[in-house]
């Protein structure tokens, strides 16, 4: 493609413009991938590069170090010890002792079943009575738990790598007293690096147990739900009764086979995902800042009733609102109750019985709740755009609409692209209007007919995750595939918007 030069650029009319920038985008795309996948090889061979540096560097430091650093190799903290540098040398020596009788106590028979999540089943067998010789009893035989092996066998790894990164510090606080001593200088005591995380490192002592609470309440149940997409993990296969046992990619290609029933049960309802969130952030977006403009109008009065009454819809929880509403506009409720007694209908509106009507309902009450929330955004960013811009354009001739599209516009995507952002995710992630609505119906199609979870005409993603997770079958392995093609979909979407968006990309235009 061949690209204009600004004066070749202006020369263009507006739908020509519209073309060209058409044309730019779809020729970026491969440029994108392309880059992106430069920055992946740049990404793993600095990778490469690194473990090879530090696998040369403990060589080094094995070979030119000291003789109390060759021992820190098998004991850990002696060198710290050899250096009376007490507190580091007790902590590396506590962990290697807690790590090794774990390992023999209970790690190495995790790890060691981590490979079949268990062969041996629970069950009931007969076995010689030892008070009535020649009698046979029935007793429960405890077996192996999938479940536990899975979990305990991916806290054996991370306590593992915990280790090894352990080790490492080891090995780089060996080699730095070796050189320290080598100057002539002084190593820290105790009493300093006390000091030392109570002051410079103080940040260190304060990320310490966030850090550790993240990793193990946020970053190990994600990999363990990973994990589980690998597995046969459902209500047959609990985990005690039945084992369950790792399948590789057969839950992946259930639903990505073309043609297979899950595939188009996927695709039709990531389809109405990304359509339900498209038009539930820009709607609420967009009428949110038309409402906010309306209210700071000059001339308009009693603006703080205006604004109380739209708050007031946030103070009521939305739990309350939308069941509500749900039964509001119920095949029984009031607005067909009051419709008919009026003579404006003859039987009752199928609000949530027909597809079409419930998905516009869902949109439309959605905006009634959304609204609020922008009109908050909106009204302080808009008292912040300086006025003698709107004062130039009048000047100029601009009306108000082109003084909307060029000034407050932009200004407002700048300032709230990320939020924007943010709001579509969310979207995509929003249970509570979804389901406290139409529970995911009407079932007019037997969509993705998983763990005896139907989907209806309304199902979200996140609906019919909860409804696999929460069915009569409890199909936990689908559940955790559909999550994480989620998050792949999310992911995605989230880093191209990001990149393009102009908060990323004008900033100086807007400073």
């Amino acid at each position: 493609m061949t690209y204009l030069n600004s004066l070749d650029y202006l020369k263009l009319t507006r739908w020509q413009k519209f073309i060209y920038k058409l044309k730019c985008f779809f020729c970026a795309i491969p440029g994108w991938f392309v880059d992106k996948g430069k920055k992946i090889g740049r990404f793993f061979k600095n990778f490469g590069l690194k473990t090879a540096d530090t696998f040369r560097d403990i060589w080094y430091t094995f070979k030119n170090g000291s003789w109390s650093t060759r021992v820190s190799f098998l004991v850990m903290g002696f060198g710290s010890f050899f250096h009376k540098q007490w507190l580091r040398g007790a902590v590396f020596l506590i962990l290697e002792v807690v790590f090794i009788l774990y390992m023999v106590l209970a790690g190495g028979y995790w790890l060691s079943k981590f490979g079949t999540l268990g062969t041996v089943q629970s069950g009931k067998q007969l076995v010689e009575s030892p008070l009535l010789p020649g009698e046979y009893v029935e007793v429960t035989v405890a077996g192996d738990n999938s479940f536990k092996i899975l979990l305990y066998g991916l806290l054996t790894i991370f306590f593992i790598v915990a280790l090894i990164y352990t080790w490492r510090l080891n090995v780089k606080q060996c080699k730095l007293c070796d050189e320290i001593t080598r100057n002539g200088k002084k190593i820290k005591t105790s009493g300093e690096d006390i000091k030392s995380l109570l002051d410079n490192d103080f940040h260190k002592t304060l990320l310490a147990l966030p850090v550790f609470g993240i990793t193990m309440f946020t970053v190990l149940p994600i990999i363990f739900m990973i994990l589980v997409a690998f597995t046969n993990y459902d209500k047959n296969h609990n985990g005690y009764t039945n084992l369950f046992s790792w399948v590789g990619f057969d839950n992946f290609n259930s639903v990505i086979s073309f043609g297979s029933g899950l595939q188009v049960a996927f695709g039709e309802i990531l389809a109405w995902t990304l359509i339900w969130a498209f038009f539930a952030t820009f709607s609420c977006y967009f009428l949110g800042m038309f409402v906010a403009i309306m209210i700071n109008k000059k001339g308009i009065k009693i603006k703080k009733f205006w604004r109380t009454v739209l708050v007031m819809t946030i103070a009521v929880p939305q739990f309350i609102s939308l069941l509500y509403i749900s039964n509001l506009f119920s095949t029984n409720g009031i607005v067909n109750a009051t419709l008919m007694k009026w003579g404006w209908i003859d039987s009752p509106i199928r609000f949530w019985g027909d597809g079409t009507l419930a998905k516009i309902m869902v949109l439309v009450i959605n905006v009634w709740v959304g609204i609020p929330y922008l009109m908050l955004i909106t009204t302080g960013i808009l008292m912040n755009i300086p006025a003698d811009l709107y004062e130039s354009a009048r000047i100029d001739g601009a009306n108000a609409f082109q003084q909307f599209a060029k000034i407050t516009l932009p200004y407002m995507l700048f300032v709230t692209g990320p939020y924007l952002l943010t709001s579509f995710v969310s979207n995509i992630n929003n249970f509570n209007v979804i389901y406290l609505l139409t529970q995911g119906g009407p079932n007019n199609y037997v969509w993705g007919d998983v763990g005896g979870y139907v989907a209806g005409d309304t199902t979200i993603l996140i609906t019919w995750l909860f409804g696999i997770t929460t069915g009569n079958e409890a199909n936990y392995k689908m559940a955790s595939v559909i999550g994480i093609l989620i998050f792949i979909v999310v992911s995605v979407l989230s880093l191209v918007v990001f990149s393009i968006m102009p908060a990323t990309k004008r900033e100086d235009d807007f400073s």
